[in-house]
């Protein structure tokens, strides 16, 4: 058996499909979304927007001991009601680490066709830490 050296170092995560930088973060993510995340839990944000792509609803739900976060269903029921057509979902890791779970992947996936089905649009799932975030849509993974 032949063992081979790795050439060159780990890429920097900047560089790797879906993940922004803080610095390049637009003013929705850096103004609205990163100052509602807590360094210590996961906390994990709907924003729903109506067809004129204005900002209707805001859901808030905090990780339990486990650290994960579980949607309610009152808190679909809540942005239901705003005659929405597009929702944002944003959660933040407090590991550091920028990249899905597999958790993540499939309640995004099962949050689409909720969604879908509804006639209502997932346009995103962000997940923030601390250098920035990654998205599932510049990933092309929604």
């Amino acid at each position: 058996m032949t063992l081979f050296e790795p050439l060159g170092k780990a890429p920097d995560p900047s560089t790797l499909a879906g993940f922004v930088p803080c610095e390049l973060e637009d003013d929705f993510a850096r103004l609205l979304f990163r100052p509602l995340f807590d360094d210590e839990r996961e906390i994990l944000l709907l924003a729903a927007f109506d067809a004129f792509e204005r900002l209707v609803g805001l859901e808030r739900v905090e990780g339990d001991i486990s650290g994960r976060c579980i949607i309610p269903a009152h808190r679909w029921r809540a942005l239901l009601h705003c005659n929405i057509t597009m929702v944002l979902m944003a959660h933040n890791h407090p590991s550091d680490t920028p990249w899905p779970s597999d958790a993540d992947i499939g309640a995004t996936h099962d949050a689409a066709l909720f969604l879908r089905t509804a006639g209502i649009d997932l346009i995103d799932h962000l997940i923030f830490v601390a250098g920035g975030h990654f998205s599932f849509r510049t990933a092309e993974m929604l």
